[in-house]
């Protein structure tokens, strides 16, 4: 069986998860916007919404925008696991800052507190925490959220909490319940996905980043995945890398629409 990267000439598979550092990014218009929104948060603090359906690339972007933070400047801290309980969801805020706290919610809330708030005013380093899946968060989290951002009587933001989240958590902010967290939003956006000419440039660019030709993937083949991906980025990942494999196996030197048909259906679930 011919391996993909022999055969298409390819320093490896462009299109596998993880395949680009962060500084190679394709720049789309969702990133760009993106990390533009999150740069002016981390100067002015406060929250910060982004919302974007499974595979659009939010978690990638805030993953780039982590990695150009000067860790000396910012503490960040990332959380994922938000189908957590208050009280567990404080714990791994203590132990992301390094906090070793014995007692209960009011003494972790506390102790949390008021390390952001010597973060921010002694150490010069304030925290930029990042909630990711934040559409899993209880109602009792994105309460206690609010409370936690209150510093001398509402006046100060000591930091920055950026909320990523699938499009639902907006209607989830919109309850009158969460009126107050709402009111803290600085910057919100929501992701459009590739349109068709970013579409064709970022299966172009991973190419590229990995010694290919641009004559690998054929125009009829680009206008196939358009019409199938909708502009997610994942889904573009997965039907190329196994387009490319099954390339490879029929020694197609060029990629068309047939071959994309086919991994199409290979990767589709009946």
């Amino acid at each position: 069986m011919m391996d993909l990267k022999t055969f298409y000439g390819l320093s490896m598979n462009p299109f596998a998860k993880g395949a680009l550092p962060t500084k190679d990014a394709f720049q789309s218009n969702d990133l760009k916007a993106l990390l533009n929104r999150l740069r002016y948060l981390v100067n002015v603090r406060g929250v910060g919404v982004f919302t974007a359906s499974p595979g659009m690339g939010k978690s990638y972007g805030i993953r780039c925008f982590q990695k150009e933070l000067n860790e000396n400047l910012y503490k960040v801290v990332y959380l994922c696991l938000t189908t957590i309980s208050v009280a567990e969801f404080y714990k791994q805020i203590c132990d992301s800052l390094g906090l070793d706290v014995r007692g209960g919610k009011t003494v972790m809330f506390k102790t949390i507190q008021e390390q952001i708030y010597y973060l921010y005013k002694e150490k010069r380093q304030p925290l930029v925490l990042i909630l990711d899946e934040a559409q899993y968060l209880s109602p009792g989290i994105l309460r206690d959220l609010k409370m936690l951002m209150n510093f001398e009587y509402d006046s100060l933001n000591c930091f920055t909490l950026i909320l990523s989240a699938e499009p639902y958590f907006n209607k989830t902010l919109e309850k009158p319940v969460n009126e107050a967290l709402r009111q803290r939003i600085v910057v919100h956006y929501n992701f459009g996905g590739l349109n068709p000419d970013e579409l064709n440039s970022y299966v172009i660019h991973k190419i590229k980043f990995a010694g290919g030709s641009e004559s690998i993937i054929g125009a009829d083949a680009l206008t196939a995945l358009n019409g199938y991906c909708g502009g997610n980025a994942r889904t573009v990942d997965n039907v190329m890398s196994t387009a490319l494999t099954l390339g490879a196996q029929l020694e197609h030197q060029t990629i068309d629409a047939e071959i994309i048909m086919a991994a199409i259906n290979e990767i589709t679930l009946d």
